[in-house]
């Protein structure tokens, strides 16, 4: 190996709920270096899940990213001229980062008005195991389950 291995950056919690969590969802939320208003929008999701479900924003958050978070993916790998879709664990790290990107994706392509709205709708719906990042999860699983037979080609 030539480089060295990236160094691992550490970001510190968000203001309003200290928890590491929203802090990374804030930051992948974020457009163009705007954080002030990617907390805007998360904060007032939060608020929205609240007032909708009478639960707590930050738990159903947690639960969201939980239930979407996949286990099992597929990588291709290369094994003489042919490509398999071998399925491989996902790292922890990883599947947080997949949740929530998978959650940002579909709720930006929800019908709500804000995107605050949008987030909360997407939020709800995944943390009672529903809606499309939880789909793009069982999809993901699906894939791994049909691959299964290559699974002897994991390095």
């Amino acid at each position: 190996m030539r480089k060295r291995r990236a160094e691992k950056r550490y970001i510190k919690p968000d203001p309003q709920y200290n928890d590491l969590l929203v802090a990374k969802f804030i930051n992948s939320i974020m457009l163009e270096g705007k954080k002030s208003v990617a907390r805007k929008i998360v904060y007032t999701a939060f608020n929205i899940i609240e007032e909708k479900t009478k639960k707590s924003g930050l738990e159903t958050f947690k639960k969201a990213i939980a239930n979407v978070a996949p286990l099992i993916e597929v990588r291709s790998r290369r094994v003489g001229g042919a490509t398999y879709q071998v399925p491989t664990e996902v790292r922890p790290e990883r599947r947080t980062a997949l949740a929530m990107r998978w959650i940002k994706t579909y709720a930006r392509s929800r019908g709500e008005k804000s995107m605050a709205a949008k987030l909360a709708g997407e939020l709800i719906s995944a943390s009672n195991n529903e809606g499309n990042s939880v789909k793009k999860k069982e999809d993901t699983h699906k894939m791994a389950e049909a691959n299964k037979a290559f699974a002897h080609f994991k390095w």
